[in-house]
């Protein structure tokens, strides 16, 4: 091979170097943001079905007096479903 076949064979393999660090550094991302989340104890609060989580915000909310006890109590009744 000729010195400008050599030239594009490298350029193709750094080119595929590059792809390849940078599918690595999404897939670490990803992993590390799985990871953080899963031990934060953070959950959905609509469809976690008892509330836990709105309960918890909620209860979150009324310590840090955000809301007072009557708004805390008809947000909670509405939580509970009733």
């Amino acid at each position: 091979m000729d010195g400008m076949g050599m030239g594009m064979v490298f350029m193709l393999l750094w080119g595929l170097v590059g792809v390849a660090l940078l599918v690595l550094a999404v897939l670490g991302v990803v992993w590390l943001i799985r990871r953080l989340g899963s031990g934060s104890g953070a959950e959905p609060v609509s469809g976690s079905g008892d509330g836990g989580a709105a309960r918890r915000e909620l209860d979150r909310r009324l310590a840090a007096g955000e809301i007072d006890q009557e708004e805390y109590r008809r947000l909670r009744s509405e939580i509970e479903g009733g």
